[in-house]
């Protein structure tokens, strides 16, 4: 396999894709709105809770925005976070619940208070010259865990054992930080019918892919990574290969390499998801390709 076999056909894939894609994908919940700062706080909310089975999280995700009614932004205007607790004491989705998600909502009207938009909170911590998102993701983490908690969890700083914490992870710790990559990929990349291009003070070029179960198995399956864990240095190898492909925005192909797994059942092994796969011939799983990348 060469650089400019694997390019053609994640170029192909990516044209492959659809609505129906994105209807099975946690972004869908952001195209609901039309005003830029209700996709914004739509997108960081989906994010947080993107991860478990789809099923799982649309179910999550239908519970928070039915609550939310038609301007995530009007109701965090008015939130009380007390009442916001109450409000969602039933709410559980895996390692989080309702105080969670009530601590969510405050911290991000903390942080459009403070900034104006999360955006501006985010670029405080980013550097426009930095060859990645690296150093902003680990300032962005650390600053959202360090705002005032008290009206939820009745102290200023989080309870050390918070389950809250899973939400805001940090590559200073190795994380892959999927969900956060992944709010990144939302909000950066421009607006193409999947992804809102609506951050224009952090380039393309600069994200990290988010690595899920699926981005893991497949990019070992490409060569676009030799690695086991799927880690912050797993998402930055697979990001540096493909960024071989397309420097300016290297991550532009995750969303269709994604929904290989997520809606065309590609398990990363031999069977019928393969007769159809727009990257059979490339993959591992046929015996075709060393799991190496060869760039």
């Amino acid at each position: 396999m060469t650089p400019a076999h694997l390019k053609a056909a994640l170029e192909t894939l990516y044209r492959s894709r659809s609505q129906q894609h994105l209807a099975n994908d946690p972004l869908a919940f952001c195209h609901r709105y039309q005003h830029r700062e209700d996709r914004e706080i739509a997108a960081l909310l989906a994010s947080c809770f993107a991860y478990g089975a789809v099923g799982v999280i649309r179910g999550s995700l239908e519970r928070i925005f039915g609550e939310l009614g038609p301007s995530p932004r009007r109701y965090l205007e008015r939130l009380d976070p007390r009442l916001a607790a109450e409000t969602f004491a039933g709410f559980k989705h895996r390692f989080n619940d309702g105080r969670d998600l009530a601590a969510l909502l405050w911290a991000i009207r903390q942080i459009r208070h403070q900034a104006g938009t999360i955006e501006a909170f985010f670029l405080r911590f980013h550097d426009r010259q930095a060859p990645t998102v690296e150093a902003g993701l680990i300032g962005f983490a650390d600053a959202v865990l360090a705002l005032d908690y008290s009206p939820v969890f009745g102290e200023q700083g989080l309870p050390q054992r918070a389950s809250y914490r899973f939400l805001f992870p940090s590559p200073a710790s190795g994380s892959a930080c999927k969900r956060l990559c992944m709010l990144l990929r939302w909000l950066v990349r421009p607006a193409d019918g999947i992804d809102l291009g609506l951050w224009h003070g952090v380039h393309p070029r600069q994200l990290i892919i988010p690595v899920d179960r699926h981005i893991e198995r497949i990019g070992q399956l490409l060569g676009l990574s030799d690695r086991r864990t799927p880690d912050w240095r797993m998402a930055c190898q697979i990001t540096d290969n493909l960024r071989r492909l397309d420097p300016d925005d290297p991550v532009k192909y995750d969303f269709s390499l994604c929904h290989l797994g997520i809606s065309e059942g590609c398990t990363g092994s031999p069977g019928a998801s393969c007769i159809r796969c727009m990257v059979r011939g490339l993959c591992a799983a046929d015996k075709r390709i060393d799991r190496v990348a060869r760039f």
